[in-house]
């Protein structure tokens, strides 16, 4: 019984396993397509096949830099300066006014500039949607934007397609589809009649069609995408400028109530002179320039850091990468090579007169030379030269893969003028094929089962002579040669950046969107553990008993990684280890790692990464592999020491003018000049930008913003600056030298 289409809209329907005649029944469509009438009606209630895109003004993201607690104490000091004043009979304090503003838009222009330069994640994704394709409406094939599509229409898929919308294939031959970008799949799967096929995948192989069962934000890639969009947590650095910030507020909030308190009801001072002496405080307490200097100090690290092979997008990720304990890493891509090759160490061979070398000759024979899907192209790329593989042969006949035979041969002549055939595919195929014996079968299974327990694919290669020179022949029985064991290599580095890593106090997770066995496999050859559970131990599902009584959040902290996992797998991942306190970074460099990659405190695009990857992520490797992020953490730690002593001395230096000018002005009774107390303010913070490339020692363990550590020390040095500057005005007020000095110069001038 067919429901509306507003219930589909809402995913009441799983159109995803109900068979293809149910699909058509609950879409209220045909094979025919749909009319153009009906496409726009659809389109009303669907929405366009695209994601979403948020506009947003710069002004106002402009102003936004001006809303936070440190901008407000310098905006209520602007108002103090001219409203106040004014209100005590006297002129405006502009002087005042405009060095204020003028700092509140020199730091916030460049807050500005630091924040619009990130790219958008989302737009970055939609760039990724097939702009064209072909679509069955009114009984006639007609070339669409892919916008317009919309549930229920018939569109066609074929070889270079990108397929623009999650669809159920119709009749026709099977489909070779990759899906990597969107699943972490390191080959390329195959999808039969009634497959569903998912929007941003690429067709390699074969042309069928298809109906549409979802489009736009309901779509695989479109859930991924507004996981990106809707992630946009506060970020750490912000949390301690904040804190840091609301320390020295409170530390002149109250010197303001003590001066006002005394110079008021106490001292009886004038009201102007009183607003000044406030105004001093707010002016020279408040760390006006403290998120410009901490923004030179992280653009200079930024700098050597894109020297190094890291561009950074979002510069405060390079203080959250000093405080990273977690690394969740994808597999394909990252960690390996994203390149199938032969384990010859584990190659078995089944004839006396054949060694290793002479079968791997054999597959290469059985393989395309041109036009290669991954297969062949591994197994030709094991031979020194690729041209070995046709060398000194005449080929007669080759039989490409087909899912239905599941192998590859060929008919050759060799040198002497022998044909001869040779086979490779699936091992059940060519077991099949050489009709091996009982004894022989079995120890052939027990190798590929020992192969699939280390998580590699095997490939059999079986050869025959042809008697009767024809490519008809049936020639002689077929010989089953051996095996081949398939791997995707981990890069040459990954093993010594995990050990790295570890010694850094960086724990590496993989997080790979393959199959358990392999990722074990992977992680034995890396040296960062075997201890690594399905994407179904997240759920509480299928647990083992041996898990069964571990909590979640437990199990992903111990866990050495996760495999077949999806975007909302990784996403999760990264959650509860941020829920767990920890700093988490992400690598990865498809569509399915960008919503982690949004979510982490640092994202980490890998070399060679999609641009919806890049766009989500907060810091983009142009080198391959993973060995570049060790540097980083070593010049982020470095920075990280930079910008703590700056905060110290932040902190210190508000504690200083608060105590020590609120002393000097209650005892003394002495009035300071706003002005020059901003000036010294402006030339105090020049002078300290220099932090920024002073010589420290990176922290061998992962750094983290000890705050009470901080205003601890900021107190004891803020205090005993306050008490040495009250001693030195004692000194320079009770003393008549400088009154003696001018006398003396004034009796030389008559």
């Amino acid at each position: 019984m067919a429901i509306s289409l507003e219930e589909i809209k809402k995913e009441n329907v799983d159109l995803e396993r109900i068979p293809v005649d149910e699909v058509f029944q609950q879409l209220q469509c045909s094979r025919s397509g749909l009319t153009s009438d009906e496409g726009q009606k659809r389109l009303q209630i669907f929405g366009p096949n695209k994601l979403e895109e948020k506009k947003e003004s710069k002004f106002l993201k402009f102003l936004g830099f001006m809303w936070n607690p440190l901008s407000w104490v310098m905006e209520i000091a602007a108002i103090m300066a001219i409203a106040l004043a004014n209100g005590g009979g006297q002129p405006p304090d502009w002087q005042d006014f405009v060095g204020i503003v003028t700092l509140l838009i020199i730091n916030s222009t460049i807050s500005f500039i630091e924040e619009n330069s990130a790219g958008n994640a989302a737009a970055a994704l939609m760039a990724g949607l097939a702009p064209k394709t072909k679509v069955l409406r009114d009984g006639k094939w007609a070339e669409q934007d892919a916008a317009i599509l919309v549930p229920g229409d018939v569109i066609s898929i074929k070889l270079g397609d990108i397929v623009p919308a999650d669809a159920r294939l119709l009749e026709g031959d099977p489909l070779k589809i990759d899906q990597s970008a969107l699943t972490g799949e390191s080959l390329p799967v195959t999808k039969n009649p009634g497959d569903e096929v998912f929007s941003g995948s690429t067709c390699k192989q074969g042309e069928i069609e298809a109906v549409v069962i979802a489009t736009g934000v309901h779509t695989f890639f479109g859930k991924a995408a507004h996981l990106v969009d809707s992630t946009n947590q506060e970020g750490h650095f912000q949390k301690v400028l904040t804190a840091i910030g609301n320390f020295c507020i409170c530390s002149i909030a109250l010197g303001m109530i003590v001066e006002i308190i005394v110079m008021y009801p106490i001292q009886h001072r004038r009201y102007r002179d009183g607003i000044d002496n406030l105004l001093v405080l707010l002016i020279g307490g408040i760390p006006i320039a403290m998120p410009t200097v901490l923004s030179v100090t992280m653009a200079i690290g930024s700098h050597r850091l894109s020297q190094q092979g890291a561009i950074t997008k979002r510069m405060t990720a390079i203080e959250e990468m000093a405080g990273m304990d977690v690394l969740c890493s994808d597999k394909t891509g990252t960690l390996t090579l994203n390149k199938l090759t032969v384990d010859k160490t584990l190659v078995e061979v089944f004839v006396k007169d054949c060694d290793k070398e002479q079968l791997l000759l054999l597959g290469a024979r059985a393989s395309r030379v041109e036009n290669q899907d991954a297969i062949d192209a591994c197994i030709v790329g094991m031979l020194g030269d690729p041209k070995e593989a046709r060398a000194g042969i005449q080929e007669i006949h080759f039989l490409p893969f087909n899912p239905v035979d599941k192998r590859t041969a060929i008919t050759y002549i060799d040198g002497q003028g022998n044909w001869h055939r040779v086979s490779k595919g699936a091992p059940e195929q060519i077991i099949e094929l050489c009709k091996l014996s009982e004894s022989a079968k079995k120890k052939a299974l027990a190798i590929i089962d020992k192969f699939a327990d280390r998580g590699l694919r095997s490939l059999a290669v079986g050869r025959q002579t042809v008697s009767e020179k024809t490519k008809e022949s049936a020639g002689d029985p077929w010989q089953f040669v051996g095996l081949l064991p398939l791997f995707d290599p981990p890069r040459h580095d990954s093993a010594e950046t995990i050990r790295r890593a570890l010694h850094l106090g960086v724990n590496v997770k993989m997080i790979t969107g393959d199959q358990l066995a392999i990722g074990k496999e992977t992680g034995r050859r890396l040296g960062m553990g075997t201890n690594m559970y399905p994407s179904s131990a997240l759920l509480g599902e299928h647990k083992d008993e041996s898990i069964a009584t571990i909590p979640v959040d437990e199990l992903i902290e111990k866990a050495d990684g996760f495999a077949g996992v999806f975007p909302e797998h990784k996403y999760e991942i990264v959650k509860r280890l941020q829920d767990m306190k920890h700093i988490c970074g992400m690598t990865g460099d498809g569509v399915n790692d960008a919503p982690a990659l949004k979510r982490a405190d640092i994202g980490i695009a890998v070399a060679d990464a999609t641009d919806a990857a890049r766009g989500a992520s907060d810091i983009v490797l142009t080198e391959p592999g993973l060995s570049v992020i060790v540097s980083a953490v070593l010049t982020s730690r470095a920075i990280f020491q930079r910008m703590k002593n700056y905060t110290i001395y932040a902190v210190s230096i508000t504690i200083r003018i608060v105590l020590g000018f609120m002393l000097i002005a209650l005892i003394w009774k002495f009035d300071f000049s706003p002005f020059m107390v901003l000036i010294i303010a402006i030339l105090n913070d020049g002078t300290i930008m220099t932090i920024s490339k002073d010589r420290v020692k990176p922290s061998p363990l992962p750094d983290s913003w000890k705050l009470k550590e901080i205003f601890a020390t900021g107190v004891v040095l803020g205090t005993y600056l306050a008490i040495m500057t009250v001693l030195f005005f004692f000194g320079a007020y009770g003393s008549d030298f400088f009154s003696v000095r001018h006398k003396n110069e004034k009796q030389k001038t008559i």
